[in-house]
């Protein structure tokens, strides 16, 4: 099962504030790049995650958000999904510290 394309147009607008984007597609979901780095995962089903570390990570945690298997993206708390405000400013967190 592949990533839908619905949710690839989802995550490319909830971040298109953040200037170009590009994508990728592997392993079933969707990798999501600004300026070249990897910020963003895109799960096969439909969950967008951030790939953080440190303060932001446990930030993320202690807010409710799961840890994709044993890698360091962790979903998009449901208040970023509905605010693409938040969503950059998770994302421009997270860019920092990559």
């Amino acid at each position: 099962m592949g990533v839908a394309d619905a949710d690839i147009a989802f995550a490319t607008d909830l971040f298109s504030d953040l200037g170009q984007l590009t994508k990728r597609k592997m392993f079933g979901g969707m990798c999501l790049y600004h300026q070249g780095i990897v910020f963003a995962l895109l799960s096969s089903e439909g969950r967008l995650y951030l790939k953080v570390k440190g303060a932001l990570a446990r930030e993320l945690q202690d807010a409710g958000s799961d840890q994709f298997h044993n890698m360091p993206y962790w979903s998009v708390p449901d208040q970023a999904l509905d605010d693409a405000e938040e969503a950059c400013t998770l994302a421009r967190r997270t860019l920092a510290t990559l």
